[in-house]
């Protein structure tokens, strides 16, 4: 298959790609670069630097006999996005309808969207499934719903096939890719910089949730299993016309569980500054990964939180090494 990745240059896009292409597909990848380097991008890939908003240059790719079309390229800090929502809005809504018109206007069909499980806002109940209600607390969460509720309507009205893919903390990495946001928010890689000296701490907020040790459960997925249920949802576009999935471990991992794994890992001790607890801030993030296992066969390899921040470990000592 020929397949557009969007967002191709990033951390999950470049997994994705990274997948397909040693599974010997062909890859396209659209990417602006705008928070990534062309030196990310994947070797075998072939590469475009450009605008989603660009339609025209949209639709002559799409031309070159794409066969479907992943996408990732958005803007991603909930945070940020309460500050400046109208960039969120105008960068991962109206601009994704521009591609969706590209891909009508060419009559290419098959769409993976890497939405979030932030669509869900505060679950009533864990670990979420996909029929829990759809009430986003940030802005980041509402301009990727407004994206699955157009990709419901077009498919209602023009039968374009499409999956939407649901999920919260993705962490790892694999061969020579990992996680590097520049400025880094997720706490995995924060951990890590604090082992390497880096940082002098890392800070946890709030000791006070209703969880085991007080702090915030998180669910955290490895990036290879979520390239892996990117293309499985892509092949069952073949048959089916619409998909929705949550994806994640489907157990969670308090923060200091996240911490004490990264300090047997890593052999560091990796100080801790209590702060205050956050406003927003849900005590459990859990999605159950049940519905795709039962119809794709989909199931983590890497379930084990140790697991999961070894290899983000590896890949952390080699980048800042070959940047000293």
């Amino acid at each position: 298959m020929r397949i557009l990745i969007t967002g191709g240059a990033g951390y999950i896009g470049g997994t994705v790609a990274k997948h397909l292409l040693d599974l010997h597909h062909d890859v396209v990848i659209y990417d602006n670069l705008c928070h990534a380097r062309r030196e990310m991008v994947p070797a075998g890939a072939e590469f475009i630097e450009g605008e989603l908003a660009d339609r025209s240059t949209v639709e002559k790719v799409l031309h070159t006999g794409i066969d479907g079309v992943m996408h990732f390229a958005a803007l991603i800090e909930a945070g940020e996005s309460m500050k400046k929502p109208e960039i969120y809005f105008r960068n991962n809504s109206a601009t994704t309808l521009t591609l969706f018109e590209a891909m009508l206007a060419t009559g290419v069909n098959r769409l993976v969207f890497s939405s979030t499980a932030a669509v869900y806002g505060e679950p009533e109940s864990t670990p979420i499934l996909e029929d829990a209600p759809l009430r986003p607390t940030n802005a980041y969460g509402e301009s990727k719903l407004l994206v699955e509720q157009m990709l419901s309507w077009l498919n209602r009205v023009h039968g374009f096939r499409y999956a939407s893919l649901r999920y919260f903390n993705v962490a790892g990495a694999i061969e020579g890719r990992g996680e590097a946001h520049e400025p880094e928010s997720h706490i995995i890689p924060l951990i890590l910089d604090v082992a390497l000296g880096r940082r002098q701490n890392i800070k946890v907020f709030g000791q006070d949730y209703p969880t085991p040790d007080g702090t915030c459960v998180r669910d955290y997925i490895h990036v290879h299993d979520l390239a892996r249920a990117h293309l499985l949802a892509f092949e069952a576009l073949e048959k089916q016309s619409r998909l929705i999935y949550n994806i994640g471990n489907g157990v969670g991992f308090t923060v200091r569980q996240v911490i004490e794994s990264a300090r047997r890992v890593t052999g560091h001790p990796i100080p801790v500054e209590e702060c205050p607890r956050r406003d927003g801030d849900p005590a459990v993030l859990i999605a159950s990964s049940e519905k795709i296992g039962r119809d794709l066969g989909w199931a983590p390899k890497y379930a084990e939180l140790d697991d999961i921040i070894e290899s983000a470990w590896k890949w952390h000592q080699h980048r800042y090494a070959k940047q000293a």
